[in-house]
């Protein structure tokens, strides 16, 4: 007795295996892909989650930091008393200038420094010009700071620190165009370093004073403790600060008495800037009504 199915029979069966495994496989590629996007997802709010905690974390440690407002408007005003001396200083310097483009005093002490011949000076004074000589280096570094401060909560922090460098750019234009005092030339001192314009007052140390010199104002009035980024903050602003002025002149850029215009002139408008603020900040204007922010009252008022 043959056993053997017709082929008649054998070929709708056959038919009907191969059509169960392609649903087999296809259902297993739907599962695989299932959960390949399941875990995908899971990752994304793993890492969003983490972002949100180290944002946290970092407000937190901010809000910590703050000091109490009696001590910002005590420190402040010590500030303001300071910044407000140097206006009439700057404007006796100005009329001088003005009237004595080239000074016998300036000369001497320009060619005492550059007599230093060391390479670390050297080196030192270009990497501190560094920064004002790349023009959109610098206006990105003031917007991210500035961002940086709005999502941390310090909103008028923020808005400060991009008018008072914006303003500061507006009042040397306008500086330069009243004074008019030339530049230092290679016939009087060596000039390691191209510029163009006038030279009175200093175009770097005006910027420097306003970005850096209002993070170091900051560091000093609104934190306290000893974390260490408020630490970094204060040495690096200072340094920027205190090593502009004298880079400008080794490099044979800038005369002395620009250089001490400048910091004068860029005193009295962080000074300004700092009286404004201190003012607004009392009014808690652009003060931030977040939930966050009230869950990080508590680390201000100690």
């Amino acid at each position: 007795m043959n056993d053997s199915h017709p082929a008649g029979e054998q070929g709708p069966k056959k038919a009907v295996e191969n059509e169960s495994l392609g649903e087999r496989i296809e259902a297993g590629t739907e599962g695989v892909a299932g959960d390949v996007q399941q875990e995908v997802a899971a990752a994304g709010e793993r890492i969003g989650a983490g972002a949100e905690k180290v944002v946290e974390k970092a407000k937190q440690e901010v809000a910590a930091a703050r000091s109490p407002w009696y001590q910002t408007k005590r420190w402040g005003s010590v500030l303001l008393i300071v910044y407000a001396a140097l206006l009439v200083l700057f404007g006796l310097l100005a009329w001088w200038v003005a009237s004595h483009p080239i000074l016998a005093i300036d000369i001497k002490i320009t060619r005492a420094f550059q007599d230093i011949q060391a390479p670390w000076l050297q080196m030192i004074m270009i990497a501190v010009s560094y920064l004002g000589n790349q023009l959109l280096l610098f206006i990105g570094l003031i917007a991210l700071t500035a961002l940086l401060f709005w999502i941390l909560g310090l909103r008028l922090e923020a808005i400060t620190i991009v008018v008072l460098s914006a303003t500061s750019s507006a009042l040397d234009w306008a500086i330069k165009l009243i004074v008019a005092r030339p530049r230092p030339t290679a016939s009087l001192v060596e000039v390691l370093q191209g510029a163009s314009g006038s030279s009175f007052p200093s175009a770097h140390v005006m910027s420097y004073v306003a970005f850096w010199g209002l993070l170091f104002s900051f560091g000093i009035i609104l934190f306290r403790g000893h974390y260490w980024w408020r630490t970094t903050l204060l040495i690096i602003s200072a340094l920027f600060v205190v090593l502009v002025g004298p880079s400008r002149v080794y490099l044979g850029v800038h005369w002395t008495s620009d250089v001490l215009g400048s910091y004068l002139l860029s005193g009295i408008l962080l000074g300004v800037a700092m009286w404004i603020y201190l003012y607004l900040k009392g009014k808690n204007v652009l003060a931030s009504r977040s939930k966050m922010t009230e869950r990080l009252r508590k680390y201000v008022k100690r």
